[in-house]
């Protein structure tokens, strides 16, 4: 598919740096098949779509909530797939925010008890004055 003339469009260095990724890593998403594959200039370069550094941009937040890449994979070939599978995508979603928030609950836990770490260290700095 190559990218038309007027239609904005980044290198892969350009992407990379956009999302926040090294060009490895970019790569790495093409490789795995995370991104579909993007189009190309005339000269056969790479170039991705303000569409494709939206697709990344949601990919590293599905991984930054702990998303496994096996089903970010299911997730890439789903969405490739069209609105037949809209119930599959809402339901891989649905069952990705309950591990989000169950480890949300874990993390409460965790930071109630360096809250209290905290307060018992300072209460003895202060006694020791």
């Amino acid at each position: 598919m190559e990218i038309g003339i007027r239609e904005k469009s980044f290198s892969v260095g350009e992407a990379a740096q956009r999302v926040g990724l090294t060009t490895y890593t970019l790569r790495w998403y093409e490789q795995e098949g995370l991104v579909a594959p993007v189009g190309r200039d005339s000269a056969g370069r790479r170039r991705y779509t303000e569409a494709d550094v939206n697709w990344l941009f949601l990919l590293l937040r599905l991984r930054r909530t702990g998303m496994p890449v096996r089903d970010m994979r299911r997730y890439a070939e789903l969405a490739r797939q069209g609105d037949r599978t809209l119930g599959a995508r809402r339901a891989l979603f649905e069952a990705h925010r309950a591990r989000v928030l169950a480890r949300m609950a874990e993390l409460t836990e965790d930071l109630k008890a360096l809250d209290h770490k905290i307060d018992v260290y300072r209460q003895a700095e202060e006694e020791l004055g």
